[in-house]
């Protein structure tokens, strides 16, 4: 099967949230009883197996958008299609949708329909506490092939005014940062320790360029000042908050082996399990490609053949 990093990228996140949806909202000690070891059906929302959730559906929704350039109003009206005409959904069908994000693509849909346009950019002043949920982190990763490239302080105003369409706090948008910093070093062919170290080492400096404040820093402080890797697994958490997800996801990434044992490892920890897969398994599928992922996981997705024309349409467009 031909691949391409955008490929990889997609499949990534997919097949880790539908390896994860199953388990969603199982206790780390009912996991631990009872772990998953590969990709079934049913189970949480009784859906078959190669099911994807709202995290691959709004990833597929970004891509489809940028496909043609960047266009807030048009990404707005794919997340809108989405919720209300199942567009880009696994099989027809929106089972699972965080209130945050529900809130967001009705608010969206108001500002579209009083042609408020620019509003759509302005969404980032508003932010508060309660923006900080992982729903913007968890569809990310395409936005990767577009800021590839530019400097740094460019790149964060854009992910912050996509991150905003739904998330529009800045501690969102930072971890969308830093998540999409690793996945840059990765498409640059670094490995896994230097992707890491080198982002921490650029993102610390782009936070006194920009004199992010000192109580947002603190929020990161697992991740970016310490090394994640010397947090204990038990200190892990993976709910719905966009620090939790943020720090395991690349805990996990860090220290597993290959691409399922990233997933089926960060799953295990249970709660979030489908979104924290995803965003793991965004960074995982950069890394070790679509050729390493099992291939009876490939081949069980759901719309398999949409998302590899939508992979290569993407990577026409900024890596070809």
């Amino acid at each position: 099967m031909e691949s391409n990093k955008v490929v990889d990228a997609l499949f990534g996140v997919a097949i880790g949230d539908a390896v994860g949806v199953p388990f969603e909202f199982s206790s780390r000690e009912k996991m631990k009883t009872n772990p998953a070891k590969g990709m079934i059906g049913y189970g949480t929302y009784n859906q078959p197996k190669g099911t994807w959730s709202d995290d691959s559906s709004l990833t597929f929704c970004l891509a489809e958008s940028l496909k043609k350039g960047y266009d807030l109003k048009d990404i707005s009206e794919n997340f809108i299609k989405w919720k209300n005409e199942a567009y880009w959904s696994a099989r027809g069908k929106v089972f699972d949708i965080g209130m945050t994000t529900s809130k967001a693509i009705s608010r969206l849909r108001k500002i579209i329909e009083d042609d408020d346009l620019d509003e759509l950019g302005r969404q980032k002043y508003y932010g508060d506490e309660y923006d900080n949920g992982n729903g913007s982190l968890m569809r990310i990763i395409p936005l990767l092939f577009y800021i590839k490239e530019k400097p740094i302080k460019e790149q964060f105003e854009i992910i912050w005014e996509i991150s905003a369409l739904t998330h529009r706090h800045i501690r969102a948008a930072m971890s969308c940062l830093i998540y999409l910093k690793v996945a840059e070093k990765l498409l640059e062919g670094k490995d896994k320790e230097n992707s890491y170290s080198e982002m921490r080492t650029e993102i610390k400096s782009f936070w006194d360029e920009m004199e992010f404040s000192e109580s947002e820093r603190e929020h990161f402080k697992k991740v970016i000042q310490n090394d994640i890797r010397e947090t204990k697994i038990e200190d892990l958490k993976s709910g719905g908050y966009v620090i939790e997800v943020l720090e395991s996801s690349i805990w996990f990434f860090l220290n597993s082996k290959t691409y399922e044992e990233t997933i089926l490892s960060i799953i295990n920890i249970g709660h979030d399990t489908d979104t924290s897969a995803a965003i793991a398994g965004g960074l995982a599928g950069i890394y070790y490609g679509l050729k390493r992922i099992p291939e009876y996981w490939i081949v069980s997705i759901a719309r398999m053949e949409d998302i590899m024309e939508l992979g290569n349409e993407l990577n026409k467009k900024y890596c070809a």
